[in-house]
């Protein structure tokens, strides 16, 4: 690899420093010699040098956190060699529930620039601002406003630890090389009124721009995304309800661009619901759907179960017929006021429930549903915390032989509900997965991993396979093909008593055969250019990057 930096420049770089890794060799070629130690370590070496760091000087998650960012920041390779080796452990860490409290601290850690900050006041130099040559590489773009971090709510410029972790995940879980990564924090503001009274708070101290001005300022964001990297695929992340559709729905045919809080939590939950069905040896259609949750990520959900079903041949009428959401108003029904244009897809009619035993019927609680539905199957992305309570999950299992349960909402604290109370609430017959990781289980007597439910086991294939064909438009048909291959990946295909989802150990596996599937069905629809099977596997494996380091040779100045 052909490098043009030397000496401080070299190692302060975080995606060219070796540390103690550079050769003897090279320190003398790149003027290095007296700046680093003189014992030569392997990379090896490096990583147990780093995981002793991460094991004995860091007691809390936060205090990890601020430990693993420290080193992607001053050692990318090192970082993510670190990282795939302990991707179980530090998972957690690097994306929910750890990341969240990152955010939330955002500017009390602040260390290094990482990322771009795009504020409002800015607005007429955003061209400007993306021309830094160090961004020539760009492949992929994690953007947020930081309105809704995860169940946390507004933390501002805060929210660019969400960019950060989520393209990290591109890296560790499919090899995406993290220098055609870029993360994005359009600061527009924030209502966070403990952010605008801290001292130290680092970005923009104005409420939030709403409306027209709002909308002017992501299109000329956009537009300038488009100018810069025509080949780009933008990532719209953790936008509040209000926007996140209206987004997506604007710029999905303008742009390559997705949202994965509405699109990836729907593959995966969809992905984890296949596999489920295949131990309760039913189909889609046997099943009756009870969400709670009704936002984008909610119907988002429903939505891709709903089109699973169509493809099936059950008729459009019957499957929606199959879905009861709950919102804070209780049973979304076709009277229910200040509706979203994406919840009345689902609103159940009145004479449908009019039969049903309950206090009001103009406000359907979630226990009186679930009394009068019977699920079968019960999804949680509210952010209630312990929100699927001991009556309502025997109510729910009284009825069913093997319930299946995903409290989907994170961080940890706004979990729905906790795997060890469901597995006591149920006999240990739920089947069950969770959106923030937990410790084990103890079923039939012995431990068992609890299977999270984890958009990681989603976005990042999906972007490896776009940008290794170069597609041009990501369609929701990629995310049902992402989620059909997530199932067929599931260890209780042929283990009833195994889990429903790989480990993550696996996970740059099951990303490269989510990016093949990917890859396949963009050429299929005339989105990319025509390939072959083989092609195709040889272009996703080309593009993924092993974190190991190269030898590096200086160009000279005049050849």
């Amino acid at each position: 690899m052909e490098v043009d930096l030397t000496g401080f420049p070299l190692i302060t770089d975080p995606l060219l420093n070796k540390g103690t890794g550079f050769s003897d060799l090279e320190r003398e070629e790149l003027g290095l010699h007296g700046l680093l130690p003189f014992q030569v370590a392997t990379i090896d070496e490096q990583r147990l040098r780093a995981y002793e760091s991460f094991k004995n000087r860091s007691t809390t998650t936060l205090s990890q956190y601020i430990n693993l960012r420290s080193l992607q920041d001053s050692n990318e390779t090192l970082y993510y060699n670190l990282i795939t080796h302990h991707i179980e452990e530090m998972m957690p860490i690097i994306y929910t529930p750890g990341v969240g409290e990152g955010c939330v601290l955002f500017s009390h850690i602040y260390r290094r620039p990482r990322g771009v900050f795009i504020t409002y006041p800015n607005r007429d130099r955003i061209e400007q601002i993306l021309s830094n040559p160090r961004f020539d590489q760009t492949e992929i773009i994690v953007v947020s406003d930081g309105e809704r971090i995860l169940g946390l709510g507004d933390q501002g410029a805060g929210g660019m630890g969400i960019p950060i972790g989520k393209l990290s995940l591109y890296t560790a879980c499919a090899g995406v090389h993290p220098s055609s990564t870029l993360p994005i924090l359009l600061d527009t503001g924030t209502d966070n009124l403990q952010l605008l009274s801290e001292p130290l708070y680092i970005g923009w101290r104005h409420e939030r721009i709403r409306g027209q001005e709002y909308a002017d300022f992501v299109e000329m964001f956009v537009k300038a995304i488009k100018k810069r990297f025509p080949h780009v695929l933008l990532q719209w992340e953790d936008f509040a309800q209000v926007n996140a559709i209206p987004l997506l729905e604007t710029y999905r045919d303008e742009i390559c661009s997705f949202n994965d809080d509405i699109q990836g939590t729907a593959a995966v939950a969809t992905g984890t619901l296949l596999a489920a069905i295949q131990i309760t040896k039913s189909s889609l259609n046997d099943q009756r759907f009870v969400v709670v949750g009704a936002g984008s990520a909610g119907c988002g959900i429903c939505n891709l179960i709903m089109q699973a079903m169509i493809e099936e041949g059950v008729s459009k009428a019957e499957a929606k017929s199959k879905f009861f959401l709950i919102d804070r108003l209780g049973l979304l029904l076709e009277d229910t006021p200040n509706l979203y244009p994406f919840q009345k897809e689902f609103v159940q009619p009145k004479n449908k429930v009019a039969a049903w035993k309950c206090e009001k019927s103009e406000c359907i609680t979630l226990l009186e549903c679930i009394r009068n539905v019977h699920p079968t199957v019960l999804i949680g992305v509210s952010g209630q915390g312990g929100i699927f309570t001991e009556e309502i999950i025997k109510e729910m299992s009284s009825h069913v032989e093997r319930p299946i349960i995903f409290p989907l909402s994170n961080p940890t604290c706004h979990s729905e509900a906790v795997p060890a109370d469901l597995m006591k609430w149920t006999n240990e017959r739920v089947i069950m997965g969770t959106g923030s990781p937990f410790e084990k289980v103890i079923r039939d007597g012995k431990p068992f991993s609890v299977d999270q439910t984890n958009n990681s086991y989603i976005f990042p294939g999906i972007g490896l396979g776009v940008i290794a064909v170069k597609a041009r438009r990501v369609t929701d048909s990629m995310f049902m093909v992402a989620a059909k291959t997530l199932a067929n990946c599931s260890p209780a295909k042929s283990d009833d008593h195994a889990n429903l989802l790989p480990p993550l150990g696996l996970i740059r596996e099951v990303s490269f055969l989510i990016a093949v599937a990917v890859a396949k069905e963009a050429v299929a629809l005339g989105l990319a250019e025509p390939m072959s099977f083989q092609d195709i596997e040889s272009c996703i494996r080309q593009k993924m990057w092993d974190p190991v380091y190269s030898p590096y040779k200086l160009i000279k100045k005049g050849v």
